[in-house]
C-alpha cells in the first residue's frame, strides 16, 4: 500500500496530543462575508450542498460559489448519493427530494471531481481518531464516522491546495487547529430563506 504511516505520524504527533480541544472565538476564523468574491479555488463540504438545496447559504456563500472555481470531493457525493439508498420509497416527498439530489450530483463536473488518495485516508483516519480522543464525546454514536469523512475532505483540500468551504464550524474549526497549514471558510446557514427543495 503507497501510505508513508512514518511520515504521517512525524507530520501530525498524534500521540504528543493530551489536551482537549476547545472551540475558537468567532472573531478568529475566516467567515466567507470577509473573503473576496474573486479568489483561490474551493473544496465544498457536504453542508454546502444540503444548505443550498435547502435555500439556507447567505449572500456570501452564494457570490463564493459564483465567482471561485470549486472542487468536489467524492466524500460529498457518498454523503449525498446515500439517500437514494436510505430514504422511504412510499414518504410523499422522497420522489422531490430525491430529484433535487439527482440534480446536483448530476451538475458535478467530472474534471473537478476528486476521490481520496491512499495518503488522505491513512492521515484522515489518524486524525479522525485523534479528533475524537480530544473532543471526549461517547463510543457508538456516529461521531467517529462523521469526524472521517471531515477529515477526508480536509486533507482533500490541503492536497489539492484548495479552502474547504463549509458550514459546520465546530468540527472543521477543530481539524484547522490540528492542522493550521489547511485554509478553511466558514459560513452559517440562514434559517429557511427559501423553500425546501
Amino acid at each position: 500500500m503507497a501510505f508513508d504511516l512514518g511520515g504521517a505520524l512525524r507530520s501530525l504527533k498524534p500521540q504528543r496530543r493530551r489536551a482537549g480541544l476547545e472551540r475558537r472565538p468567532d472573531s478568529t476564523l475566516s467567515w466567507a462575508g470577509d473573503q473576496p468574491p474573486v479568489g483561490g479555488v474551493l473544496l465544498l463540504d457536504t453542508s454546502v450542498y444540503l444548505d443550498v438545496l435547502q435555500g439556507r447559504t447567505p449572500e456570501a456563500v452564494d457570490n463564493l460559489l459564483t465567482y471561485r472555481l470549486c472542487y468536489h470531493s467524492a466524500v460529498c457525493l457518498a454523503e449525498l448519493s446515500h439517500v437514494f439508498g436510505r430514504l422511504d420509497p412510499a414518504h410523499p416527498t422522497t420522489k422531490s427530494v430525491l430529484g433535487a439530489v439527482a440534480d446536483t450530483i448530476e451538475d458535478i463536473p467530472a474534471h473537478r471531481l476528486h476521490a481520496p488518495d491512499a495518503t488522505a485516508w491513512g492521515r484522515a483516519g489518524m486524525l479522525a481518531g485523534l479528533l475524537f480522543r480530544l473532543s471526549h464525546l461517547p463510543k457508538g454514536k456516529g461521531h467517529e464516522r462523521r469526524f472521517l469523512n471531515d477529515a477526508l475532505i480536509f486533507h482533500q483540500a490541503g492536497m489539492l491546495g484548495a479552502t474547504v468551504l463549509t458550514g459546520n464550524v465546530g468540527d472543521f474549526d477543530y481539524l484547522s487547529q490540528l492542522v493550521p497549514s489547511v485554509r478553511v471558510i466558514f459560513y452559517r446557514a440562514a434559517p429557511g430563506l427559501r423553500p425546501q427543495a
